[in-house]
């Protein structure tokens, strides 16, 4: 599903109603009527609730015109709050104020109230929907606007957002000033790009897509370049597995791994790439660690390299390791392996030497920080997951954590087109870019996987498929929405709190099997 900026639905609406020969008016009812259809979904029949419905002057209060109307024929107690003039409404908006105006009783009609009055009809609904300022906003948000933001969000009442909670910028999802936290965003054609970036993520709750009848060639010829990944898209990816199939249909994959105090990584990278479907999964570690990565492991394999003075992976297993390749269908370096001289020299020498697909991460990022020329050096472009503290030191000076969460899209794609990398910037929403320019965002994952090993469980996931076959960017693609739906399947079984990376290895068959199961068109989108 493509992610679209405001300028390009803008463009997307205008083409429709231009050329498809489609009335404003009929976009925003069938709009209407999609908000009107995840209400009830989400929260029950209006019937007898007290909902209230709070319009600015554009499209998008001719929006929630749409569904006051209709939520009224539902037996709602709808209270519609105007915040401008009637005439100052979009000339669409209008209209639709004018069907209202023909059904709904004058008292609940309520123009530009005080903000006492205003206040006082929130303290009272089940419901309020911000139907305010919609994808068009680019400046700070000004009274009275301001005001009725901040109540809506003091108000114990759901709040459902049209189209996007007004004071978000649509584009990066920054706060322009103020903004309604919403419980539940329905948005119209495609979904803006905004609301999976930055703040926005913590402020739309759980995100719906509601299909309004814009021809698909039109969103084509704008040649989107950002993907939001659904179930429908990977589960496209996913290694089929055929009757005749054996262990060795499904690939090798081998991890560089491992250091003491940190052989629990390995573990679980490795445990992961088995749960993935990969059918072998050996570990390259140091000889000292061996033993207590067996201990740990089961079905994992494991191979002993010569250690360095740190017990470390370093230039004295460089041998070891050119022959540890050579049967790999897949690399992943760096769970648990550890930083030093030595452990970032061996990686300078041997990754330009590799011709399988590999997967970096951890401590082999924070090795080779300072060495980005080695990424583009490699036969075949790797793939980095850094989080962003990871990121900051790929970047250089001037970089921090913050700075890298302010700017996601933008870092993660510098970053893949200079180094000839696929990126994948891990965190809330995670990002995915490629060399050509492609990005993909994840919708899935959740705040209880903000703990320990979580990164080392998807160089797990990602490694193995790149071990079945699977190309380096639908690789990282599949990786990162498994991973997050593992999680979101461990956490409605245990909850945030708590849920650690084994809660989510274990639910990884359950994820593909969610996956493979679905039946195509769930617009629902999982949200923090």
């Amino acid at each position: 599903m493509w992610l679209v900026t405001a300028e390009q639905m803008q463009s997307l609406d205008r083409r429709t109603i231009q050329e498809a020969h489609v009335p404003g008016i009929t976009l925003m009812e069938r709009a209407g009527q999609g908000v009107v259809e995840h209400l009830i979904s989400a929260w029950g029949s209006p019937k007898g609730h007290t909902i209230l419905i709070v319009c600015g002057k554009g499209n998008n209060g001719g929006d929630g015109f749409v569904v006051a109307r209709l939520l009224h024929k539902k037996g709602a107690k709808v209270h519609t709050i105007l915040l401008s003039s009637p005439k100052e409404l979009s000339p669409d908006a209008k209209t639709m104020y004018r069907r209202l105006t023909q059904l709904a009783p004058s008292s609940r009609l309520h123009i530009q109230p005080s903000s006492e009055k205003l206040q006082s009809l929130l303290e009272g609904g089940h419901v309020i929907v911000d139907a305010m300022l919609g994808t068009g906003l680019t400046s700070t948000v000004r009274e009275p606007y301001l005001s009725a933001i901040e109540l809506i969000n003091l108000s114990s009442g759901k709040v459902a957002a049209i189209d996007i909670p007004s004071g978000l910028d649509s584009n990066n999802g920054t706060v322009l000033g103020s903004a309604v936290n919403a419980d539940l965003t329905v948005t119209f054609g495609y979904p803006k790009v905004g609301l999976y970036l930055g703040t926005a993520i913590d402020r739309v709750g759980q995100v719906h897509v509601v299909d309004i009848g814009i021809p698909t060639q039109f969103a084509s010829d704008l040649s989107p370049r950002i993907q939001l990944l659904t179930q429908d898209r990977v589960r496209q990816m996913i290694p089929a597995r055929p009757p005749t199939a054996h262990k060795g249909t499904f690939g090798h994959a081998g991890l560089l791994a491992g250091s003491p105090g940190k052989t629990g990584a390995a573990a679980m990278a490795g445990l992961s790439a088995l749960r993935i479907g990969t059918g072998l999964v050996t570990i390259a570690c140091p000889h000292t660690v061996s033993p207590v990565l067996e201990a740990k492991l089961l079905e994992v394999m494991t191979d002993p390299m010569p250690d360095s003075p740190q017990h470390q992976l370093g230039m004295d297993s460089f041998s070891a390791l050119r022959s540890f390749m050579q049967n790999k269908s897949a690399l992943g370096v760096g769970p648990g392996l550890g930083v030093s001289e030595d452990t970032t020299a061996l990686l300078i020498k041997l990754l330009p030497q590799s011709d399988i697909p590999c997967l970096l991460d951890a401590d082999a990022l924070n090795g080779l920080a300072g060495h980005p020329e080695v990424f583009s050096a490699t036969r075949v472009p790797p793939i980095l997951t850094p989080h962003p503290g990871e990121m900051a030191r790929l970047m250089g000076e001037g970089y921090s954590a913050n700075t890298i969460n302010q700017d996601r899209l933008t870092v993660a794609t510098r970053f893949a087109q200079e180094h000839r990398a696929i990126v994948v910037l891990k965190g809330a929403r995670t990002i995915v870019a490629e060399p050509g320019g492609q990005i993909a965002i994840c919708p899935t994952g959740n705040p209880g996987m903000a703990s320990a090993g979580m990164g080392d469980v998807l160089t797990g996931m990602i490694t193995g498929l790149l071990a079945q076959g699977v190309a380096s960017w639908d690789a990282a693609q599949v990786g990162v929405y498994v991973h997050g739906l593992a999680g979101d399947l461990a956490a409605a079984r245990l909850g945030y709190a708590g849920l650690i990376a084994s809660d989510v290895i274990s639910a990884i068959p359950q994820a593909l099997q969610t996956i493979l199961e679905t039946a195509s068109g769930d617009n629902t989108l999982p949200s923090l």
